[in-house]
């Protein structure tokens, strides 16, 4: 069975998005190195030509500060090159009075370990882990402060569906994520990466009872060797002789193709699909998937990073937010702790 081929039509709007979106990227890096020297000529007292490098820690800081609001610290400290612990230590003269000093510290490094994703209310939860117990309020009033927001999702989604090119089995999910035990019911799906050095491709199966990423598979072509790789990996998951779970997905051709078919019927594993062009009715994917790219693909510049170095950064996300990054819904564990604590 033969692909539809993209057409030439969607190929050019796809490369012209792209352009589009280096061209906004680099206005905006403009724009901050515009911001920045005219601050250094109003704050400073510098010449408009004035080398940022050369600036001391200090004037480093004075700009950060100023223009944090605008810009986020992250980045400004980046561009300056001032390290985080230099620009805490020569901001304290600035607030000898503030009792909150430290716990600015403790705040923006949980932030940032946690690649800008966490709101008020894990910020909260990761201090009480440390044995510091602040009230939501003031964590807030505190990150407001300190320009600490929480990233928004920018939806973009790859599409796979190529025809209904062999039966559908029922929609035995139907919208109903919830599971009561680990490996009970699965989700898969497809997502695409677009970065300057190519694309990159993502196959995860998602456990519901936890969120947990069972497995996964990183590769450049959504071919049937993406899928059908993570599929094997999932399946060892699974103990011999447990209940198989039920494995849901949409109706791309990935998962109607004799290689997924074969494996699926020889580990006993039940299909569900959802209806044609309804993604709710895989939501839960949808919402890994919408996680992972506000958290670590749109904030980032990838213009200078290769397919290789890519492929490390997704697969280094992923493991992070198996071990360490804190779910609301499961108590402020992550997905691995909520698998111990169970078992």
């Amino acid at each position: 069975m033969k692909r539809n081929k993209p057409s030439l039509a969607t190929a050019d709007s796809q490369e012209l998005e792209r352009q589009v979106e280096t061209l906004q990227r680099d206005i905006r890096n403009l724009q901050l190195e515009h911001d920045l020297l005219k601050k250094a000529n109003d704050l400073l007292k510098k010449d408009l030509g004035v080398d940022l490098q050369l600036l001391s820690n200090r004037e480093k800081t004075m700009l950060a500060d100023a223009l944090k609001e605008e810009y986020g610290l992250t980045k400004l400290l980046k561009r300056l090159g001032l390290a985080r612990s230099s620009y805490f230590y020569h901001r304290s003269p600035m607030r000898v009075a503030d009792k909150y000093a430290e716990l600015r510290c403790m705040i923006t490094e949980i932030f940032e370990s946690n690649h800008g994703t966490y709101g008020y209310r894990r910020i909260q939860a990761s201090l009480a882990r440390q044995q510091v117990f602040i009230s939501e309020k003031v964590v807030q009033r505190l990150m407001k402060q300190e320009s600490l927001h929480a990233l928004r999702p920018k939806r973009r989604r790859y599409r796979s569906y190529i025809g209904e090119i062999s039966p559908a089995p029922e929609n035995i999910i139907n919208r109903d994520f919830h599971a009561v035990a680990p490996n009970e019911k699965w989700l898969t799906d497809i997502s695409e990466f677009q970065i300057p050095a190519g694309k990159v491709y993502l196959s995860p199966m998602i456990d519901c009872f936890d969120g947990m990423v069972v497995s996964w598979s990183i590769g450049t072509s959504p071919d049937a060797k993406l899928v059908n790789t993570m599929l094997d990996a999932a399946i060892e998951t699974v103990a011999e002789g447990a209940e198989k779970p039920i494995v849901h997905s949409d109706r791309g051709g990935h998962y109607r193709w004799p290689g997924w078919l074969s494996r699926v019927a020889k580990a006993n594993l039940i299909r569900s699909m959802s209806r044609k062009a309804c993604s709710p009715d895989n939501a839960a994917c949808e919402g890994f998937f919408g996680r992972l790219k506000t958290e670590m693909f749109h904030p980032r510049d990838w213009y200078s990073t290769t397919i290789a170095q890519f492929l490390e950064e997704l697969d280094a996300y992923i493991r992070w937010y198996n071990e360490k990054r804190i779910k609301i819904s499961l108590g402020y564990l992550s997905p691995i702790e909520t698998v111990k604590a169970w078992g």
